[in-house]
């Protein structure tokens, strides 16, 4: 009997897919991840909760389960990256680092030391073999498809992986696990970063960044309040700027980071021309093939998502050397240096790469 090695949250989605798996007769082992020692806001380790629930669905569904420290390993490769980025006044996507470096490298090699044939996940994603390549392929359900985070794996991954719930949707997920009693059934979903939670994100990241305050001010130069620092606003953001009573009565928005005179750029309107352009630049592209799918120098037509749960995107992409210009159909909003670019070819995800500055002047 074949055995796989589920990942387990405590959530429903993983829940389910080992449940799944038991009834398709594998020879299922539960192991429950933990990434992160540090207590919530309320003193409260949302981690032993987890385990917990971990626990009593594996206990339901007669499973074997165990739990590994992943903390150093997290703490080493994707948080010191996050603060680091933070630190430059961009904005990283450490989701997407940790399904690289933890969830499929130090928790794959974990599930192969169990004796596994195949790790697998609750991720809404799909896998294929074509062409004697596995290929990563969107979830069946479009609003919890997280093919997005997976971008940075490469085939001989994705070749030991399982996402049983991929073909599902969110709903059909928590019937079954309604249906079969599953204690997490109705357990709300996780939000956001994973060492963060609920807390709040600002109070979050003052225990590791130092505050260095500045100004707020117009694209003319006009001085309209004061920001705590660089590293706690992401372009596009509304929320938090607390300016009131300037201007024309409409919201105010970061359209830029002046990093050298340490100013946050800011101005009225959602339809800010600053907040929108067509041409963007990427580094550091990651392919799930071996190679890339456009040849140095050639113009490639695919689709793209700037952010997780957008639309696909129409965008023509250039490749030189290490970097993408990305051209698209229709002007993107708040391009965001450090967040991530994925490009798609159909239901196919090819990979993708880091967004680092976009303009109205196209590189082609």
């Amino acid at each position: 009997m074949e055995r796989i090695v589920v990942g387990m949250s405590g959530g429903v989605d993983s829940s389910v897919a080992a449940l799944l798996l038991k009834r398709q007769g594998y020879d299922v082992v539960g192991v429950f991840m933990k990434n992160w020692e540090e207590k919530d806001d309320n003193g409260t380790c949302t981690a032993a909760a987890d385990w917990q629930d971990v626990e009593a669905v594996c206990d339901l569904i007669d499973i074997p389960y165990y739990s590994v420290n992943f903390a150093k390993e997290y703490y080493d490769r994707v948080f010191r990256t996050f603060l680091d980025e933070y630190q430059k006044g961009r904005t990283p996507n450490p989701d997407v680092l940790c399904n690289r470096e933890i969830k499929f490298k130090a928790f794959l090699d974990y599930a192969m030391k169990l004796g596994g044939a195949k790790m697998a996940t609750g991720h809404f994603v799909k896998t294929d073999k074509r062409d004697g390549h596995t290929v990563l392929l969107k979830g069946d359900d479009p609003g919890k498809d997280q093919s997005y985070f997976l971008y940075m794996l490469k085939d001989a991954q994705l070749e030991r992986s399982l996402f049983p719930v991929g073909n599902l949707t969110k709903a059909q997920v928590r019937e079954i696990a309604r249906e079969n009693g599953l204690p997490v059934s109705g357990k709300k979903d996780s939000t956001g970063v994973c060492f963060i939670g609920e807390r709040n994100f600002r109070q979050f990241l003052q225990g590791f960044l130092p505050l260095q305050p500045g100004d707020m001010r117009t694209e003319q130069g006009e001085k309209v309040g004061e920001h705590i620092g660089l590293s706690y606003y992401t372009l596009g953001q509304r929320k938090g700027l607390s300016i009131g009573g300037r201007g024309d009565g409409r919201s105010w928005f970061v359209i830029d980071k002046d990093l050298k005179r340490n100013v946050l750029v800011v101005a009225q309107g959602e339809d800010s021309p600053r907040l929108y352009h067509r041409y963007i630049r990427a580094s550091q592209p990651t392919w799930i093939a071996e190679s890339a799918p456009m040849a140095e120098g050639e113009c490639y037509r695919c689709t793209a998502r700037f952010r997780y749960r957008q639309p696909d995107q129409a965008v023509t992409v250039l490749r030189r050397g290490d970097e993408l210009f990305i051209e698209a159909d229709e002007p993107q909003r708040a391009i965001t240096p450090g967040q991530s670019v994925v490009l798609y070819l159909d239901d196919v995800c090819l990979g993708g790469a880091i967004e680092e500055e976009a303009s109205d002047t196209s590189a082609f």
